[in-house]
């Protein structure tokens, strides 16, 4: 991207002169860039006399690709006279073979063609490129007709013009997402497909908005399928290089491609959670009745099934009492310093103990916690199952009941990692409401709030550090978009001593790992390195920390073990525990 947040392209992007006519060349190609008003950011190795750039092409109009044409064949010119090469590093190929004729003679180039015919006398291999080359304009990703299916997204967009199309372009295929050995890309990391790396997703997007390989847009089962296994964990978001965000465009596309239709039955049970889980615990005795039912194997399988979910794994329970039925019946203390607990549905209705635990902190270390009573919700669960209507409404919603606090300025802290970075983030995004905008800035992590507290007590000697060894599962949204710093600063102020799991994503990704037919990746997932480790610590006795609740419920499900919230952790060194 150009600094003001336009498109920048390659096509000339590796030219190379002999160092000693770099300073003239370059005076001369950027006086060509002006003459056709083109902006570009160069980089590397001007050492060796290569001009990386990248410049402001417009692909999306026969006049801008005219003025490509016209750039192309005049640089190719310009880089000749200096003695130079159409690409010093990366190669021709179908960026620039039709401009060989100005680097080499005819009778080369006859001899090029003779070679290549002694191999290929058929000319399957390769075709239009180096030999009888395409011209510079044809095959174009970015040519006006990629636009023949764009809408107008329901998220912004607002890195990239408000558009789709632009968003699904950063790709520029460098294929960080097929590497084993950082967090992008899960699905891939387990089949080997390239259509199941984030390349192959947004190339299948790519040609989804052209039209012609695929040829129904958002109806398309094909691109259906390969989002199937997109675990929306965010890794590309910030280990692509150009921060494709293959969460969102599943959420765009989901929402686009069932529009007034009836969806999987797994986007009911599992994206309306939230407000099912608010609503049984205003029931006396629902959710008990619920829990029995999840206990019992036929009972299961048979709600697993209605609801399109996997049979093979246990399904969630809710806790036999709400946070907020805690938190009223508990007496209120008289701190003068007063926070918000946001009551993320995960901590509020189905696993409540890191939220007493998180309470019990901020209570310990002198603040009265409040707690909205009213039903709230980052819209998580729709967002990622693509009902984005439904995302927005909830919002609204969250904007009406959170802004009388975020009125009288009181910090907002999150326990649940996916949240907190959908309400700094995503929310943003998807509402212009003020109240989204101020909540957004007034939201912080649990441990981003603690941890400065906490460092203060110890280096008083209020507090006595611990002695503990811990393996810490950090939350994959946490991971791309949060700042997983602040728990590492917490722990080693309270003298736990921690290591981290480097693979991710733990592979349960929310409803993603209950969904019918991904029971057996997302086992296989946390097999990669998060199991094995955790057994390992088990059998040591050392501690395992999981701030995320899809990442204590699948290391609960697929080991046994159950692991902790940081809050409480910190909650157990404050009593000496």
């Amino acid at each position: 991207r150009l600094p003001d947040g336009g498109e920048a392209w390659p096509n000339w992007e590796d030219s190379a002169v002999p160092p000693e006519n770099l300073a003239d060349y370059l005076r001369d190609l950027y006086a060509l860039m002006d003459k056709y008003s083109l902006r570009g950011i160069p980089f590397g190795h001007f050492g060796e006399g290569c001009v990386h750039v990248r410049i402001s092409f417009d692909f999306g109009s026969a006049e801008g690709i005219e003025i490509f044409n016209k750039f192309m064949n005049e640089a190719a010119e310009l880089v000749s006279s200096y003695d130079g090469s159409l690409s010093g590093e990366h190669g021709d190929g179908r960026a620039r073979s039709a401009l060989l004729d100005r680097m080499y003679s005819e009778e080369m180039r006859a001899l090029f063609k003779q070679f290549k015919n002694i191999l290929d006398p058929d000319g399957l291999f390769n075709p239009g490129v180096l030999v009888d080359p395409d011209e510079v304009t044809e095959g174009l990703r970015m040519a006006p007709g990629q636009r023949t299916f764009e809408l107008t997204p329901v998220h912004k967009f607002s890195h990239d013009r408000g558009s789709m199309v632009n968003a699904v372009n950063r790709c520029v295929g460098v294929s960080a997402c097929r590497s084993e050995e950082n967090s992008m890309c899960p699905s891939f990391q387990i089949t080997g497909d390239e259509v199941h790396s984030t390349r192959g997703r947004a190339r299948l997007l790519s040609e989804m908005f052209r039209g012609e390989s695929v040829a129904d847009g958002y109806k398309s089962e094909e691109v259906l399928e390969a989002l199937d296994l997109c675990l929306s964990c965010k890794a590309c978001a910030s280990e692509c290089p150009v921060n494709v965000d293959m969460a969102t465009y599943k959420s765009e596309f989901l929402h686009k491609h069932y529009k007034g239709k009836i969806r999987p039955m797994a986007h009911y049970m599992m994206g309306w959670l939230p407000l099912l889980g608010h609503i049984a615990h205003k029931v006396p005795l629902l959710p008990r009745i619920i829990d029995m039912s999840m206990r019992t194997p036929v009972l299961r399988t048979v709600i697993a099934k209605v609801g399109g979910l996997d049979t093979s794994r246990p399904l969630i329970r809710f806790a036999p009492s709400s946070l907020r039925k805690w938190h009223k019946k508990r007496s209120n203390n008289q701190a003068t310093k007063t926070v918000v607990l946001w009551p993320d549905s995960f901590n509020a209705s189905l696993d409540t103990s890191p939220a007493t635990a998180a309470v019990e902190v901020l209570e310990t270390l002198g603040y009265r916690v409040e707690i909205p009573q009213e039903f709230v919700c980052c819209g998580l669960t729709w967002h990622s199952t693509g009902q984005l209507d439904m995302t927005q409404r909830v919002l609204k919603q969250t904007a009406k009941v959170m802004k009388p606090y975020t009125d009288r300025g009181l910090t907002v802290i999150g326990i649940e990692p996916s949240c907190t970075v959908m309400l700094k983030g995503e929310a943003t995004e998807l509402s212009d409401d003020p109240a989204i905008h101020q909540l957004a800035k007034s939201t912080v992590s649990f441990a981003e709030f603690v941890a400065p507290l906490i460092k203060e007590k110890v280096d008083s000697g209020e507090i006595q550090p611990a002695n503990i060894s811990a393996l810490t599962q950090v939350h994959c949204h946490e991971k791309s978009l949060g700042d997983p710093q602040h728990s590492a600063k917490l722990l080693d102020a309270l003298g736990v001593s921690q290591s981290d799991i480097e693979t991710g994503c733990c592979g349960l990704a929310g409803n993603w790992g209950f969904e019918k037919g991904h029971a057996e990746m997302s086992m296989a997932l946390g097999e990669r390195e998060l199991f094995p480790k955790v057994r390992d610590a088990g059998a040591q006795g050392n501690a395992v920390i999981a701030d995320g609740f899809s990442c204590r419920t699948h290391i609960d499900q697929g080991t046994g073990f159950a692991p902790q919230h940081v809050a409480e952790i910190v909650r157990n060194v404050l009593k000496g525990d």
